[in-house]
């Protein structure tokens, strides 16, 4: 990849790596040895003038891209006026009109209220004291290889061990996973619910249950899609046993997977939303949105946070639904779907290590296996693929339970010669991957 002349070489990405290993506990993962020095829409130069197409999104917060003009002038606008009160102590009409914007944005036919935090894990930790405050009960199910965050309550809700449990329990009480739907690997929407059931049956009643909590698609869990009659089926189960249904949208949301709400896909509507990540454009931010009923159960100062909701996040949240409309990047995510997945179907035509290409507009993966079989994942072939793509200039992200898929975040601003480049530059990577 060409270098930028234009930035001096004053440091270098080894300088600041043996720094960064010097200073910081082992825990902080970093996945490349790369030190960002700028970045524009979908494209980042490091500290050595290095250029990147970025196909990550800083984990799917950058829908809108690096820096875009309009997110940045938001926010330089709101810093001319007050940066911080705590909306709690002194509001702010920003995040008034943030939650009335989310709340007519999401599906259901009620009345809806929202609120706003930080960080995604913060929203779903909320959203499960709202469930557990509007109906008495303890008990959540989650799933098998979902993702809900880092903390203690999140990290129990998760249903992947390594890296994110391993060594750090016990975890909270009253957690239980059931089985997500995953054809491919032999779960069936039918496996999928009798599990949910075995659950009723041999570890808690449904009458002690709160809340389930699911992705409308799998992030870390390897981009796996809910399919619209597994979701059907919890809702009736919820509707049944009175249980609140969450959908996290943390990595879906914002209009990831061709709607606003990957939920909006669905034949019924969630009782509760959690979304962060791209809804504020870099700036960290995170909602709860759902039924007025069910969010008006905590009592005054049982939600909230010194810096939930920050006037900056706020702004930059805003403009963010602004150049959605304006863009229209909705349509934008559908059109960079079907182009990556045309790309990845003919590429899979070419290399039986792939097993599979899946997703939903612009949420997409494709999963590496051993010998053509997907029955026999290929971790190790997908860290040469992710490795090989750096040194070449693109930036990739692994996940899955099996370590062997290959994510695709990248930016709705990205043009189609950008993606092009991107799906040259990773084919490339598979073939040196595959022969090393």
């Amino acid at each position: 990849m060409p270098r930028d002349s234009s930035k001096p070489s004053s440091q270098n990405n080894a300088e600041l790596i043996a720094r960064r290993r010097a200073i910081l506990p082992t825990g902080v993962g970093q996945t490349y040895n790369v030190f960002v020095d700028r970045a524009v829409n979908s494209e980042v130069w490091d500290v050595e003038g290095k250029r990147y197409v970025d196909f990550s999104g800083g984990i799917a917060v950058l829908n809108t891209g690096h820096q875009h003009p309009k997110v940045i002038a938001a926010v330089k606008a709101q810093l001319d006026k007050v940066h911080h009160t705590c909306f709690q102590v002194l509001a702010y009409e920003p995040y008034v009109e943030l939650c009335e914007r989310l709340v007519a944005l999401a599906p259901g036919h009620f009345a809806k209220k929202a609120f706003l935090l930080t960080t995604g894990a913060e929203a779903v930790e909320n959203a499960i004291k709202i469930a557990r405050s509007a109906t008495k009960r303890q008990a959540v199910i989650a799933f098998g290889g979902g993702f809900h965050g880092r903390t203690l309550l999140t990290m129990g809700l998760t249903g992947k061990v390594a890296p994110y449990k391993a060594g750090f329990g016990p975890f909270p009480a009253e957690i239980y996973h059931a089985k997500y739907p995953n054809a491919m690997h032999g779960v069936s929407v039918a496996d999928a619910i009798a599990s949910i059931e075995a659950i009723f049956k041999y570890d808690v009643e449904a009458e002690r249950v709160a809340a389930i909590i699911l992705e409308p698609v799998q992030g870390e869990g390897g981009f796996y899609v809910a399919p619209p009659e597994f979701v059907k089926a919890v809702r009736e189960l919820c509707d049944k046993h009175g249980i609140v249904m969450i959908a996290d949208e943390v990595q879906a949301g914002a209009g990831r997977t061709g709607t606003w709400l990957a939920c909006e896909q669905w034949p019924v509507a969630p009782d509760l939303i959690t979304m962060a990540k791209s809804i504020g454009g870099g700036f960290p931010i995170s909602a709860v949105i759902g039924k007025a009923e069910i969010m008006d159960k905590p009592q005054p100062g049982g939600l909230g946070g010194t810096y939930a909701g920050s006037p900056i996040a706020c702004a930059a949240a805003l403009a963010v639904l602004d150049v959605f409309e304006e863009e229209k990047l909705l349509d934008r995510s559908k059109a960079i779907g079907e182009l990556l997945t045309t790309g990845f179907k003919a590429m899979a035509q070419r290399h039986k290590c792939i097993a599979d290409v899946r997703g939903m507009g612009a949420m997409l993966a494709i999963e590496l296996c051993k010998n053509g079989d997907p029955h026999q994942p290929d971790a190790e072939l997908t860290k040469r693929v992710c490795s090989e793509a750096i040194e070449r200039g693109l930036v990739l992200l692994s996940c899955g339970v099996y370590a062997n898929v290959i994510r695709v975040l990248v930016p709705l601003t990205a043009s189609d010669a950008l993606l092009q480049e991107g799906l040259k530059l990773l084919e490339e990577s598979l073939v040196a991957a595959s022969q090393a």
